[in-house]
Parts: structure tokens; sequence; C-alpha cells
């Protein structure tokens, strides 16, 4: 039988909360019999272990009501998660009582204010996964110190402030995306166990090379639409990484791959990198360098893998280019995209560009003489 304690928690739960309609999660929800038989509901001896509410098939159409406080009481609860829906309100501070939570997961709903504070508290947390609601607010500093976490997905969202330092050697995960978060992130303020990093469409500032020079076991990161500073470190493209995102920021400088860059898509247009472009992205099969100051020659055998359709898109556009050698007569083939548009060149193949080019095939002369220097 049920611990009186979680049996009366569970009803404040229902009591909160109601299908949404077209959703019956709730039919098997009868307090005259016993809860651990409820849908969503697990039990280990008198104690509920783990709470899924609402139906977990895809597209079913979740829950709607508020989380209720009592869910603090579920003392011996290691997951907790809800189905995408319509859920209000805030997450309840009483989460931060619940010690032996491996697993928190409230996406896709309307949850709104700050994330507790006392969910730092929580150190055999695994997983955080808040994405995709209207949570506003810092993200509590005391987050980052717990030992064990793998997860942190708090995308889409409306977090402001700094990106607290994480300590975990285990977090594989870390998904801040589309939010409003500042400042700089230092060198040592995330773990070199990231495997996947996004902290795209935010505000974040300062350099980043020392941080991602560490960082080498990422299989994705995307730094995109931020303002982040200073050059890119030459080892990052020898890193696992099938897709890398580094777009519109104010990356400047130089950059000297180490060794044959082997990442099928790398973004780096609308930066402010500059000096001639490496022949070591000629394996790259998508690649963005467009809105830059590279100048020189486009290097011969990007050409030769273009021509075989190796290179799938290579976007050259806006920069200071001074030449590339392809015939006049060459054909691009179908399944190949080449824009060379506002560079100090005199086109030899015409070539269709993104509209957002622009109509003026060439840089004005004094530009490119100015930029020579």
């Amino acid at each position: 039988m049920l611990h009186p304690i979680d049996f009366l928690a569970l009803q404040a739960i229902r009591k909160s909360l109601n299908d949404l309609p077209g959703s019956k999660f709730f039919a098997s929800w009868d307090f005259t019999s016993d809860p651990c038989n409820f849908a969503g509901v697990y039990c280990a001896g008198d104690k509920v272990i783990a709470l899924n509410l609402g139906d977990p098939r895809a597209g079913s159409p979740g829950l709607t009501g508020r989380l209720d406080p009592a869910i603090g009481k579920l003392s011996a609860l290691a997951e907790f998660t809800v189905v995408p829906g319509r859920i209000i309100g805030a997450l309840p501070e009483s989460f931060s009582q619940l010690n032996n939570l491996r697993f928190l997961g409230v996406s896709r709903n309307f949850l709104s204010g700050r994330i507790p504070a006392g969910l730092g508290k929580l150190r055999r947390l695994q997983t955080l996964d808040l994405s995709f609601n209207q949570l506003n607010g810092n993200i509590p500093w005391a987050i980052g110190t717990l030992p064990a976490l793998n997860n942190v997905i708090l995308c889409h969202n409306r977090l402001s402030g700094s990106v607290p330092p994480f300590v975990s050697q285990r977090l594989t995960r870390l998904d801040l995306k589309h939010n409003g978060l500042s400042g700089w992130l230092l060198p040592m303020s995330l773990p070199s166990s990231l495997e996947y990093l996004s902290l795209s469409w935010n505000q974040l500032t300062g350099p980043v090379d020392h941080l991602l020079a560490r960082l080498n076991r990422l299989n994705y990161l995307d730094l995109s639409l931020n303002r982040f500073t200073g050059y890119i470190p030459g080892n990052l493209f020898r890193f696992p990484i099938a897709n890398l995102q580094l777009q519109r920021n104010q990356f400047s400088g130089r950059i000297f791959p180490v060794g044959q860059v082997t990442i099928p898509i790398v973004d780096l247009s609308f930066n402010r990198f500059s000096g001639e472009i490496s022949p070591l992205f000629s394996s790259v099969q998508i690649l963005y360098m467009n809105n830059n100051r590279f100048t020189g020659q486009v290097p011969g055998i990007m050409v030769d893998r273009l021509l075989s359709a190796n290179i799938h898109v290579l976007y050259l556009q806006h920069n200071f280019l001074t030449g590339i050698a392809i015939s006049p007569a060459a054909e691009i083939p179908v399944r190949s995209s080449l824009c060379l548009q506002y560079n100090c060149m005199v086109l030899p193949v015409q070539t269709p560009c993104p509209l957002k080019a622009g109509k003026q095939k060439s840089r004005p002369t004094a530009q490119c003489r100015e930029w020579k220097g």
C-alpha cells in the first residue's frame, strides 16, 4: 500500500492538472484503487519513484494546469517528466526537497518565472530539461555545481545573465540557445567532457579561444548569433565535430587549421576573419566563409573538389578575394553551389547567389585598394 504522504501528494497533483481535450491520461487515476497502478506512476515498495505525467505518444494533446508544490513530498522520486502541453505557472520551489531526483524534464509547456535556486541542492540530478518554456531570470549558479549532471537543456526560454561555470565531468550536452544570456565565458567554465554545445541566439561576448581549445570531445558546436570576439584555435578543426556553426559573431584574425578539416558542415560567415583561405578546408562539404575579410586567391584544390561535386556549397561572397583559377567554360555540378559575388575580382563564371548577396558583382576598386593598404 502506498505511503499516506505520497497518496496525498498524488491527490494534490491531480487536482491542479487536467487533460487537454482529446487526452485521457487521467482516466486511470481513481483514488479508490492502488495509485501505483495509475498511468505514469511507478512505485518501489510504498513510495513513488517515477512520475511521468501525460501521454508520451507523439502528438498527444498533453495536460493543462499548474504543478502543485506537493510534488516535493514524493521523497523517493527519482524521475519527473511532463509531456508537451499547456502547463503554466512557476516550477515549484519544493522540487529542491527531492534529494533522489535524477531526471527532471518539463519541456514544451508554458512554465514562467525563475528557475528555483534550490535545484542546486539536488546532488544526484543528471538531466535537467526545461526547454521551450517562458522561464526568465538567471540560471542559478548552484546548478553549475551539481556533480552528476549529464544533460542541461534550457533552450528557447527568456533567461538572462551570465552562463554559470559547470563542474560536472560527466556533462556531455549543454543547450542554452535562444535566450538572452550575456557576459563572458571563462576559460575553465565548461568541462572537457562536453560533446554537444549550443549557445546560439544569445548576447554572449568576449574571446573563447582558450575555452574551445580544451573541448576536444565536441561533436556539435553552435556559437552563432552572439558577440564573441578574438580568434579561433586551429586545433578546433581537428575535433570530431559534424556541424560547426560560428556565424554572425565578431571573431577575427587568421584561421590556421591543424591538419585537413574533416568537418562536413562549417559556417564561418558574417565575422571579421582575414588572411588567405587555407586549402585545408577543401574537404568540407558545406562551407560558408562569406561576409568576412578574406584576401588572396581561392585555393585551386577547392575548385577541383567543387567541380567534382565533393563540395556541395562554397559561399565566398563579400570578401576581398582577388582571384580564382576556374575556366569560364567550367560547368558547376547541379548539386553544388558557388557564390563569389562582391570580391576584388572580375567574376570568371556567373553562378546563382542568394538574394541577400545583393546585385553588385564586384567590390568597388577603392575598397580593394584601401584593404590592400
